[in-house]
């Protein structure tokens, strides 16, 4: 678990209408889809991840169980909860989980004294300069030209 040990990425929302289980739940569900947990790793204990995150344990071990049930992750007894093998059918996160996480973004950026246009202007913004941060290691040196990925550009010289 390459620097998952340093900090977990999760915060709670006070303005959420959604109690604390919840939103860590939530937050789990997001990691484990996009990748950041992959199948096999150990989540982080619950007696520490409450400290971490200043929650009672009860309030993890709910968020874990309700992972549980739902197959996200197994317990093994005596070493903790790891991530299951991804549910048949089951693409990367789910619609509900995605509106999860643009609600935490949107909340967030409304604490901020942005409204939700403005927060959706940025996103917007900040998505255009990821296509093109992602896109530099396909640009020829010494110029603007951007190579296409060799799969793209294959698939183009096919048709």
């Amino acid at each position: 678990m390459d620097g998952k040990e340093d900090s977990f990425p999760f915060e709670v929302d006070p303005d959420s209408s959604s109690p604390p289980w919840l939103q860590l739940r939530k937050r789990l569900v997001f990691l484990i889809d996009s990748g950041y947990y992959k199948p096999g790793d150990q989540l982080p204990k619950i007696r520490e991840l409450a400290v971490e995150i200043s929650l009672n344990f009860n309030t993890v071990n709910k968020a874990y169980l309700s992972l549980q049930s739902d197959g996200y992750v197994k317990s093994i007894r005596g070493k903790g909860m790891f991530v299951s093998d991804p549910l048949p059918g089951k693409g990367a996160g789910s619609a509900e989980d995605l509106e999860a996480v643009l609600d935490e973004c949107l909340h967030a950026c409304k604490s901020m004294g942005l409204t939700y246009e403005e927060a959706a202007d940025q996103m917007v913004l900040r998505a255009k300069m990821l296509v093109m941060i992602e896109s530099l290691p396909y640009r020829l040196p010494g110029s603007n030209v951007i190579a296409l990925h060799p799969d793209v550009a294959k698939k183009s010289k096919e048709a």
